[in-house]
């Protein structure tokens, strides 16, 4: 029997002209975050199992992959399989995020850090998901931070930041869901929800676009959650725009959604949709969320808000820290390809008995002329080789001999 020769189940290869429009959009994407003053860093790929696992990271942290110590014996498997503790045999672990990792970086680097730090991170990150369409065990997330400013600018420069990004890209259409989770707690609270149940009760509410008013409605009542009129409340959400603070409803908390409402005021060129119901995964989230939407996905393509906490579990000191999230995968999923000048792109098609001197002198000459270029030997197919080298991005090729002299060659389109 063969041996398989797929990539790991939830892992990708790419072939050259999808690594060439994943490349050119990760390019877009950073030349965009850099021109509006963040820094890239780097972290590695893995970190303590203690820190990973140490509630930094909500829901995530259950999909993180372990990294076994070194030298364990059969026993010692068996040991914490029987006391149900495998993590035990981990001491390090594959990063799930690139925050928690950037909470660790910022407490080793502080001293060396401007006390208002604009960060950027592009990388992959793993998790043991079920893999499926948009989710995958190995992705790449690009990542930008803000950390020790309170006030407001920084949900202003992460928001203008990423909407310059898409705009870049070309991606039309997005729209920035946001809301506080201040919003979310007044409205628990009013709607007596104990504070035992309150991670529950916003699961629940984060399902609301996927099982409709009746299942949430549902949902909470098992939890014991019967508050009257709460399916009118929730089915009011469906058409609720920015409403007007004089006439809000009580569980709208007045001063988390007067900093919303002057943020909608700071961001006029960002389409901002006030979302009640929206309530990101993350239990670290301490203030702003948000999230993008697009209108053709059933699925946000990132998100962010503010985590005013978790580096000071690092640092025993709070630091104001704010992040938004681009979910690469799915985007690049919606860009159309590579659109490099395919013209400076070139194919030299030579015969088998080419001499490989004059050729890669040949080439040595174009490409000092900016030229990019393939030498590719000469097919019975030539069709089918033009074909593969177009997928390619490639734009003209030329025949050459030993004896082609640069200026004297005349490039056709590959489409010829």
């Amino acid at each position: 029997m063969a041996t398989a020769v797929t990539p790991p189940r939830g892992m990708r290869d790419f072939l050259p002209a999808d690594k060439a429009t994943r490349e050119r959009a990760l390019g877009i994407i950073r030349g965009s975050f850099a021109a509006h003053g963040f820094d890239e860093i780097e972290t590695p790929v893995m970190e303590d199992t203690a820190r990973l696992h140490s509630g930094l990271g909500g829901d995530n942290e259950k999909l993180g992959f372990a990294v076994l110590k070194r030298g364990l014996a059969p026993a010692d498997l068996t040991a914490a399989a029987e006391a149900d503790d495998l993590l035990s045999l981990a001491d390090l672990g594959l990063r799930f995020d690139l925050t928690v990792p950037l909470a660790r970086f910022y407490a080793s680097h502080r001293a060396e850090l401007p006390a208002v730090f604009r960060s950027i991170q592009i990388a992959p990150v793993w998790r043991a998901e079920r893999p499926q369409k948009g989710r995958y065990r190995q992705f790449v997330q690009c990542d930008i931070d803000i950390i020790g400013e309170a006030g407001p600018l920084a949900e202003i420069e992460l928001i203008t930041a990423t909407a310059a990004a898409l705009d870049n890209l070309g991606l039309t259409g997005c729209t920035v869901r946001i809301n506080d989770r201040r919003i979310l707690s007044t409205m628990l609270a009013t709607w007596g929800v104990e504070a035992s149940l309150t991670e529950r009760a916003l699961i629940t509410l984060d399902k609301l676009d996927k099982i409709g008013v009746d299942g949430v409605v549902a949902e909470l009542g098992d939890l014991g959650i019967t508050t009257e009129g709460l399916a009118d409340t929730l089915t009011g959400f469906a058409g609720l725009a920015w409403p007007d603070p004089a006439d809000a409803p009580a569980w709208l908390d007045p001063a988390a959604y007067t900093d919303l409402l002057a943020l909608r005021a700071a961001l006029p060129g960002v389409p901002l949709e006030f979302d009640p119901t929206l309530v990101r995964g993350m239990g670290y989230y301490t203030g702003t969320i948000f999230e993008i939407a697009h209108p053709d996905l059933g699925y946000s393509l990132g998100g962010g808000g503010r985590y005013d906490g978790m580096i000071g579990r690092f640092l025993g000191t709070d630091v104001p820290a704010c992040g938004f999230s681009i979910g690469f995968e799915r985007i690049v999923d919606l860009l159309a390809g590579a659109d490099d000048d395919a013209s400076s792109a070139v194919v030299l098609v030579h015969e088998k008995d080419a001499n490989p001197a004059a050729l890669v002198a040949l080439k040595t000459a174009l490409v000092g002329q900016g030229l990019r270029v393939r030498l590719d030997k000469r097919t019975k197919n030539l069709k089918a080789l033009l074909e593969r080298a177009g997928a390619a991005g490639y734009g003209r090729f030329a025949f050459v001999t030993d004896d082609t002299d640069p200026a004297d060659l005349v490039f056709k389109p590959l489409g010829d």
